[in-house]
This record gives C-alpha cells, sequence and structure tokens, in this order.
C-alpha cells in the first residue's frame, strides 16, 4: 500500500501523505514510507524544494495510537526534514492534530487555508507534546506555547499564522504557494542549502542535545496509567477519568 504519493513539477517535487483510513495519522509504515521519499528527494539533482500535503480532510492526526511509529523513527524524520539541504513547504488545507504539528513546524514554510484548525492535545491523553517540542518550541510564540501545549484547545490558521506556526494564512493555499515556489526555483541549489544551513542551525543543535532525553520522557509518558487511561477514553469516544 503506498502511504506517500510523489509528483514533480518544474523542479519541485510534492509528496503527498496518503493515509485516508486513519487521517494520515503518523502510523511506523507511514513514516517509514516519508523517510525513504524524503531521502530519494534528498539525492535527485533534478528536485530543488519539496512540498509536503495531504489527501482528504486532515493533513495529520498525531501519531497512530494503533500502530505508533518508533520514537526515534519519528524523531529521524522531523530531524531530516530540518536537515534536508532542500527547502521543504507545507501545504496545509485541512486538520493537524497532536505530533502532526511537530511535522509541519519541521517545514522551512507553511501556508496553511483558512478552513485548516489546530490543536495539542497531548495534555488531555495524559501526555505531552515531548518529541515535538524540537521543532515546535524555537517556532512558536512562547505565551502561545503556554496555552496551547497545557489546554490542548483547537485554534484556526489566522491563530497559526499569528504566534509562527504558520508562515500564511491564505484563502487560496495553492495561489500563496506560487511566489513562494517561484523565489525557491530563482535561487541556486548552493545558495538554497547554505542558507537554511544558517536558519536550521540551532535546531539541529537542539536535536542532537535534547533528542534522547525527550524520547525517554515521551515513552515514560506513554507507559503510565494516566495515559493508558486517556488513550482508552479517546479510542471509547468518552471522558476520562480525571475530567470534572
Amino acid at each position: 500500500m503506498t502511504l506517500i504519493a510523489r509528483t514533480g513539477e518544474r523542479g519541485v517535487a510534492t509528496l503527498t501523505l496518503d493515509s485516508p483510513a486513519n487521517r494520515n495519522a503518523l502510523s511506523a509504515g507511514l513514516v517509514g514510507a516519508l523517510r525513504e521519499a524524503l531521502a530519494a528527494c534528498a539525492a535527485d539533482d533534478t528536485v530543488r524544494a519539496v512540498v509536503l500535503t495531504h489527501t482528504g480532510t486532515t493533513f495529520c492526526a498525531g501519531a497512530d495510537l494503533t500502530a505508533p511509529p518508533d520514537p526515534e523513527a519519528f524523531v529521524g524524520v522531523m530531524r531530516e526534514i530540518v536537515a534536508l539541504p532542500k527547502p521543504v513547504v507545507a501545504r496545509v488545507d485541512g486538520h493537524v492534530r497532536a505530533g502532526g504539528l511537530g511535522l509541519l513546524a519541521a517545514c522551512d514554510i507553511a501556508v496553511a487555508g483558512r478552513a485548516s484548525s489546530f490543536a495539542l492535545t497531548e495534555s488531555r491523553l495524559g501526555l505531552a507534546p515531548a518529541v515535538i517540542s524540537l521543532t515546535l518550541l524555537p517556532r512558536l510564540d512562547r505565551t502561545a506555547a503556554h496555552r496551547y501545549y497545557l489546554t490542548g484547545e483547537r485554534f484556526d490558521a489566522a491563530e497559526a499564522a499569528r504566534i509562527s506556526l504558520v508562515t500564511e494564512a491564505a484563502e487560496d493555499v495553492d495561489q500563496a504557494l506560487v511566489p513562494i515556489l517561484d523565489g525557491l526555483r530563482r535561487a541556486s541549489p548552493q545558495g538554497l542549502a547554505a542558507s537554511k544551513e544558517l536558519v536550521t542551525a540551532t535546531v539541529l543543535r537542539s536535536f542532537d542535545q535534547y533528542a534522547e532525553d525527550l524520547i525517554a520522557r515521551s515513552a515514560a509518558l506513554f507507559a503510565s496509567d494516566e495515559a493508558r487511561e486517556g488513550m482508552t477514553a479517546f479510542l471509547e469516544r468518552r471522558d476520562p477519568a480525571w475530567v470534572r
């Protein structure tokens, strides 16, 4: 089964998350397929930039609780997006939840449609946005990070742009991408790689310094009684025991 579809036009490779059965959730299979597709784009001299998009009404629903990826593999795919020597542009025209925000924040540029919505729902499951903090915290407005990390509230594309999660909230996503992709096509491969290296250096150092600890912290939370109750309640479509 193909979980990542690849197309190309004038030096821009488009990678499409294509797992509609689980709303493009981060399963082991999808994460593995995305890593392979990114490696292929890195090795392809005809690719100037990568667009990461999705089928259906959801960009990514977060972790697939029935077939989750190895945490190191998920951290690996976020790091590979950040370290790819070619710009990665997120095209979002749907909903993004939990781990999907970490994937989104790893991209260099992101454009979201006005109907898109976002939420960091981990705290409601007895978890925390641990490993995705590696890409989220360098990008998000600090005050907004406090609010949305703690409350799990849903917010819209305009708010996502205000707090710097996305570059632009647009009525027409594809139209908004035209000048961005034109600019990337006009840049030299060497210029793009060197410029991206400058803006991602601090984030990559954070991966090297904190990833191992955050993976361990995430694993401990997932193994806890509260998280088991939270995830069971989510799958059973009920409130967890701690809701008052």
